[in-house]
């Protein structure tokens, strides 16, 4: 039994809640106020899937983890630039899963077209903070108390990483689904895939159950 990435289905939407739900209801990590239904994760997946990746890192038939790209803006000319993020479960932290999980999707949204990927994270949040500028994010501003959430105001920082070089007039981004046709996203998921397999004895070691939690 290994740990391994793919893209996420909406049978996967049971395990994305199990992470997601907590940091909704328990934190100012996310600024929604309800728990998404796994029916909504569901449809949330299969809209992304339409145009981004959504990722997860499986292992033993549970999700220990997921990220995803978004549209960072719906005006047209934003469309080179996407927003992104990586939740974790808190008994797969350390053993590299954010890291290879956003790794991989940076990898593919290059062979898309994407040029900027953007990350908001809620303050203060330093092991968020740390894995973003770990790979590469600068930041690049904040907004003040701009959020209110379980009785308190809250600001948000945001953080930019180049994914490639912006230069001259840029053909329009791939939809996700027409690069399933080849080879090369395959690729890149297996390279990632075997970057957690040395881990494999720590991953064994380490789950069965526990607390979850974002990472990133």
């Amino acid at each position: 039994m290994e740990a391994h990435l793919r893209l996420a289905t909406a049978e996967d939407a049971a395990g994305i809640r199990a992470i997601y739900a907590p940091i909704v209801r328990d934190t100012p990590i996310s600024f929604e106020l309800n728990p998404p239904s796994s029916g909504e994760i569901a449809a949330r997946v299969q809209k992304t899937l339409t145009q981004y990746p959504w990722l997860v890192c499986a292992y033993g038939g549970q999700v220990l983890a997921y990220a995803y790209a978004g549209a960072h803006s719906e005006r047209a000319a934003y469309r080179w630039s996407v927003n992104v993020s990586v939740y974790v479960r808190a008994d797969a932290r350390r053993l590299g899963v954010g890291r290879t999980l956003y790794e991989t999707l940076f990898a593919i949204l290059r062979m898309q077209g994407i040029f900027r990927a953007y990350a908001g994270i809620t303050l203060p949040n330093p092991a968020s903070v740390g894995l973003h500028e770990s790979l590469g994010f600068r930041p690049v501003g904040a907004f003040e108390r701009v959020g209110y959430k379980l009785g308190s105001w809250h600001d948000v920082g945001y953080w930019q990483l180049s994914l490639q070089s912006a230069t001259g007039p840029p053909a329009a981004p791939i939809p996700l689904p027409a690069m399933l046709n080849g080879s090369a996203a395959q690729r890149v998921l297996s390279a990632g895939s075997e970057r957690l397999a040395r881990n494999g004895d720590r991953f064994a070691k380490t789950f069965g159950g526990g607390n979850q939690t974002e990472f990133g």
